[in-house]
C-alpha cells in the first residue's frame, strides 16, 4: 500500500488534487484542510490517507463511518477543533457535518473520546477564543445564519482568529465580513 504520493501539482479543486508522479496522474479525494494547503503550490506531498491520517484512520474504525464521512468531518473541522469537540462531548457541534446524524455523531465521541487525546494539538491550527471556542462557534452560526456559505464562513473566521486570537464575538463577525 502507497504512504503518501510526491509530485507536481497537475490540477486541485476543493475536493480533489491530481498530482503528478513520474508521468503518472493521481487522483486524490482531499479536506479543504488539504485543499487549503496546496491550493497555491506547485508541488506537494500528500498522504494517501489524507495529511491528517491519523484522525482519518480514527474516524473510519468507527462503525458506520465511512470514508467519505470521514472527509466531510475533517473537511468541516480540523483535527484540534474536532479533538476539542470530541474531548467535550458535544455531539450537536458534531452533528453540523453534512451527512452526519446524531446518533453516529455520539457513537464518534464514546469510540474516540480516549483515543484523540494521544495526538496532542497541532500547533498550525487556529486558537478558539475561549476556553470552549464559543466565540468561534457564535460568530460562525451569525455567518451562517446572515446566508453566507458554511465552508467559506469557517475559513475567513480561522484567518481572522490566527490575526485577532482574542477577539469578542462581535470583533471576529466585523472583521469576517469585510473579508467575505
Amino acid at each position: 500500500m502507497y504512504e503518501y504520493i510526491k509530485g507536481a501539482v497537475a490540477e486541485v479543486a476543493p475536493a480533489y488534487a491530481v498530482i503528478d508522479a513520474g508521468g503518472v496522474g493521481y487522483y486524490l479525494h482531499i479536506s479543504l484542510e488539504t485543499y487549503a494547503a496546496v491550493e497555491h503550490a506547485s508541488e506537494a506531498k500528500l498522504y494517501v490517507h489524507y495529511v491528517v491520517r491519523e484522525v482519518f484512520r480514527l474516524l473510519i474504525s468507527v462503525s458506520g463511518v465511512g470514508g467519505n464521512t470521514a472527509r466531510m468531518i475533517l473537511s468541516t473541522y480540523s483535527p484540534h477543533e474536532l479533538q476539542g469537540i470530541i474531548t467535550s462531548g458535544n455531539a450537536v457541534l458534531l452533528k453540523n457535518v453534512k451527512g452526519l446524524g446524531l446518533k453516529t455523531a455520539q457513537k464518534i465521541i464514546v469510540e474516540l473520546s480516549g483515543k484523540l487525546a494521544v495526538l496532542g494539538a497541532d500547533a498550525g491550527d487556529a486558537p478558539l477564543a475561549g476556553a470552549d471556542g464559543g466565540s468561534f462557534d457564535e460568530a460562525l452560526a451569525a455567518l451562517v445564519m446572515l446566508g453566507f456559505a458554511r465552508a467559506a464562513a469557517e475559513k475567513v473566521l480561522r484567518g481572522v482568529m490566527r490575526e485577532l486570537p482574542r477577539a469578542s464575538v462581535e470583533e471576529l463577525i466585523r472583521a469576517a465580513l469585510k473579508r467575505l
